[in-house]
C-alpha cells in the first residue's frame, strides 16, 4: 500500500484553541490531513468525537466508532481519523440522537450546535472561485472545497442554501446591503449583523463590507464574513 505523505500528528502545543483540547495531558494530538478545509479552520473528527464532543475517553474508542462507518459528514460515510469538519459540515453518528452543525459561535471559529434532524440534508456554501471551463459552461468553487458546474447566476462572494450529499443548489442569498451575515473569522467570529454598506476593493485593500452588530457599525473584509439570510438565516446557525 501507498504511504501518504504528511505526519499523522500535531504538538498539542501547537493545535488551535478551538480543538478544545488540553495542553499537558499528552505531548501529541491526531492532525488533519489535506482536504476541503483550511488546515487552520478545521477539526480532525478523531479530536471532535473525544475532546469537542466528549462522546469518547481514548482513541481506541474513537477508531472503533470511526472504522466501523458510524460518522457521517454531510450524508457521506467518512472513515479517516484525520478528516478535517469544517465551517457548516453537518455531522451524524450512529447511535447518538443529536446532529452537529459546525459554525462560528461565542468568538470561537467553530463550535457544534444541535440541530434539528429536518434540516441535516442542507448546507450553506460560499461561493469562493468561479472559473468558465470547456464548453463556455461555468464552474462554481465553495468554501469547503467542492465544485459544481451550474448555470446559476452567482458571484464569488454569495452563498448558496444546498442540499447533500449531491449539490444541489436550492436558493441563493447575495453578499449585499441589507442581507444578514455572521463572521467567520477574527476577533468577531461568531457575531451577526446585516450589511450597511459594501465597500469595492482598491489596490492595497480588500472588499470590504460595514456591518451593524451589537449596537455598533465594524468595517470587515468579505472574505471574513458570510451571507445566511436576509431577514433571518435560513436554517439552523445558533
Amino acid at each position: 500500500m501507498v504511504s501518504i505523505s504528511g505526519s499523522k500528528k500535531l504538538k498539542r502545543q501547537m493545535a488551535p484553541t478551538f480543538w478544545g483540547i488540553t495542553r499537558k495531558e499528552k505531548r501529541f494530538v491526531v492532525t488533519v490531513r489535506p482536504g476541503g478545509h483550511t488546515k487552520g479552520y478545521s477539526i480532525p473528527s478523531a479530536v471532535f468525537i473525544r475532546d469537542t464532543l466528549g462522546l469518547a475517553s481514548t482513541l481506541r474508542e474513537v477508531k472503533s466508532v470511526i472504522y466501523g462507518g458510524k460518522v457521517k459528514v454531510d450524508g457521506v460515510t467518512r472513515k479517516s481519523l484525520h478528516h478535517g469538519l469544517g465551517l457548516m459540515d453537518v455531522v451524524e453518528l450512529d447511535g447518538v440522537p443529536e446532529v452537529y452543525r459546525l459554525v462560528p459561535k461565542d468568538l470561537t471559529v467553530l463550535k457544534p450546535i444541535a440541530i434539528n434532524a429536518s434540516e441535516k440534508g442542507k448546507k450553506l456554501l460560499k461561493v469562493t472561485k468561479k472559473v468558465t471551463i470547456k464548453d463556455k459552461k461555468t464552474q462554481l468553487g465553495f468554501h469547503d472545497g467542492r465544485n459544481l458546474i451550474s448555470d446559476t447566476k452567482v458571484g464569488v462572494g454569495d452563498t448558496c442554501l444546498v442540499q447533500v450529499p449531491d449539490v444541489k443548489i436550492l436558493d441563493i442569498i447575495k453578499l449585499e446591503k441589507g442581507a444578514q451575515v455572521i463572521v467567520t473569522s477574527g476577533v468577531n467570529a461568531g457575531k451577526m449583523g446585516k450589511i450597511a454598506e459594501m465597500r469595492e476593493g482598491t489596490f492595497v485593500l480588500p472588499r470590504r463590507a460595514l456591518i451593524d452588530v451589537d449596537n455598533r457599525q465594524i468595517e470587515i473584509p468579505s472574505d471574513s464574513i458570510m451571507a445566511v439570510g436576509k431577514d433571518k438565516p435560513v436554517i439552523q446557525i445558533e
